[in-house]
């Protein structure tokens, strides 16, 4: 039987958004990395944010009606942020972060408009079927974590990435334990089938950016 969950379970974690509304992330006091809200998701999110993709008052909106689908969510953050954007977003985890992304998804439904999010089940390296055609972008927040997650992860962005699909990669690099070596098996499995462009700060939101969190772009190669 699935533990209920109460709201002492949750602490919230809050995103400020530039048009001053603010996202209310709940987070989790126990459970796995899913439960909370990384570092690298903020940044992520708040670039998605910036000028060059959003600016209303210039009628720039680059994810008005586009595709997303969020690997490794967890608590749906950056989802979220995508689809009060205007983006038409899945974000996706295992069975057991399905609770806590829809709780948030109803906690934040207010700032959705012209966008939308739905909360679904993908399990790396099985069947992604129901994820296809491909969408336009593929989110990924601190997926580069675990060492045997690597590969299934890989397989899934090779299924799930059409010609044009980009996918935005956010990760922190860490110094110790195997996270040096878990990041450099990431990159050399996937320059086997994709490119790499690395965001430069400068492009990044100026207060929601670290030297040692970075943003790429990645697509399949021709």
């Amino acid at each position: 039987m699935a533990a209920e969950t109460v709201e002492s379970d949750y602490f919230v974690r809050e995103i400020e958004k530039n048009d001053g509304c603010t996202l209310r992330v709940k987070q989790c006091y126990l459970g796995d990395v899913g439960c909370v809200v990384w570092d690298a998701a903020i940044v992520l999110s708040k670039y998605l944010e910036t000028k060059q993709f959003y600016n209303p008052s210039s009628g720039v909106n680059v994810w008005a009606g586009r595709t997303m689908l969020e690997l490794g969510a967890g608590t749906g953050a950056v989802g979220l942020m995508a689809a009060t954007l205007g983006a038409q977003v899945t974000v996706t985890d295992l069975e057991d972060l399905q609770t806590l992304l829809k709780v948030n998804i109803q906690q934040n439904q207010a700032l959705i408009n012209s966008g939308s999010i739905t909360a679904k089940v993908l399990k790396w390296g099985e069947d992604v079927s129901e994820f296809l055609p491909p969408p336009h972008y593929i989110l990924m927040a601190d997926c580069i974590y675990y060492e045997q997650s690597l590969v299934p992860l890989m397989e899934s962005l090779k299924l799930l990435s059409g010609p044009e699909t980009c996918i935005i990669c956010c990760y922190e690099q860490r110094t110790e334990g195997v996270n040096p070596k878990v990041e450099r098996q990431f990159f050399e499995l996937l320059q086997k089938n994709f490119t790499c462009e690395e965001i430069p700060a400068t492009k990044q939101d100026p207060e929601f950016s670290c030297p040692d969190i970075h943003i790429l772009h990645i697509r399949r190669k021709v």
